[in-house]
C-alpha cells in the first residue's frame, strides 16, 4: 500500500490520461475535452438566452461534461486526501489573500475567454485534437506553451 501513497512517475499519468481518448471514443462515442462544461453552465442558466452559443447547445447531449469534471475534483480530492502521505494545499499562501483571489478571478477570466476563443482548452487540443491528427491543435498547443511560457518567464515576473 505504500507505493500508492508515493508520488507517481509522469509518465504513468501520461499513458492514463492517453488512454483516456480511446476509451471515452469507444465506450461513450464522445471527444475528451473540459472547456465544453463550461458552456453546459452557462446554457444550463440561461436556458432562453438570446445568445445562440447557450439557447442552441444541446444541455441534454452534454450534460455528461459535468458528470465528468464533477469526477475530476471527486477524484483529486480523494487522492489528495486519501492516498497521499502528505495532503497538498488547495492554493499556495500567496492566493490566500484578497490581492491572490483577485489575481485567480483575472487569470480565470483570461483563461476562460482564450478557451472559447481557440475553440478548446489544452486537454481538448493538446490531447483529443492532436491525436486525431488535427492541425487546428497543434497550431493551439504550441500557441498555449509559448504563451504560459512567455507569462511565466517574462511578463509574469513584472505582474507578480
Amino acid at each position: 500500500m505504500t507505493w500508492i501513497l508515493q508520488p507517481w512517475p509522469w509518465w504513468v499519468s501520461g499513458v492514463l490520461i492517453g488512454l483516456t481518448v480511446p476509451l471515452l471514443y469507444i465506450l461513450a462515442g464522445k471527444a475528451f475535452g473540459i472547456s465544453t462544461s463550461l458552456q453546459q453552465i452557462g446554457a444550463m442558466c440561461a436556458p432562453h438566452s438570446r445568445f445562440a452559443y447557450l439557447s442552441k447547445h444541446d444541455r441534454r447531449g452534454h450534460l455528461w461534461t459535468l458528470v465528468f469534471v464533477v469526477g475530476i475534483v471527486l477524484g483529486a480530492a480523494l487522492a489528495t486526501h486519501l492516498l497521499s502521505a502528505e495532503p497538498l494545499r488547495l492554493l499556495p499562501e500567496s492566493f490566500s489573500s484578497p490581492a491572490g483571489a483577485l489575481k485567480l478571478l483575472i487569470g480565470g477570466a483570461l483563461i476562460g475567454f482564450g478557451t472559447r476563443y481557440a475553440g478548446g482548452c489544452t486537454s481538448g487540443h493538446s490531447i483529443t485534437g492532436i491525436a486525431n491528427l488535427n492541425w487546428p491543435s497543434l497550431l493551439a498547443t504550441v500557441c498555449f506553451f509559448a504563451g504560459g511560457l512567455a507569462v511565466t518567464w517574462g511578463l509574469g515576473n513584472l505582474i507578480f
